[in-house]
């Protein structure tokens, strides 16, 4: 009985944090200016569902800047966006 409690406690904590780190929608948006030299990019995007943001153009950091690699401007991307550090943050992109 106790190995069955235990194990319904860990289910429990682990499925808190899924829910809690959560799978957000990826956001569509137009890449308007790429700044490597501080990487950045500015981005005209739909709602940003995960951050409670409307439709927008603004500046994001990104986390990595191999995100940058291969991006050119207009282009229409997916994104992730997040608060890393206080900043809002690009942590996932694709084409």
């Amino acid at each position: 009985m106790k190995k069955l409690l235990s194990l319904s406690a860990a289910l429990l904590m682990s499925a808190g944090a899924a829910l809690a780190d959560g799978d957000h929608p990826m956001s569509k948006g137009t890449v308007t200016k790429i700044d490597t030299k501080w990487n950045k990019v500015t981005i005209d995007h739909g709602p940003l569902e995960n951050l409670d943001m409307p439709a927008m153009k603004m500046v994001f950091e990104v986390a990595d800047p191999a995100l940058l690699e291969g991006l050119s401007e207009g282009e229409e991307i997916t994104f992730l966006a997040d608060r890393v550090k206080g900043k809002l943050t690009v942590t996932e992109l694709s084409k």
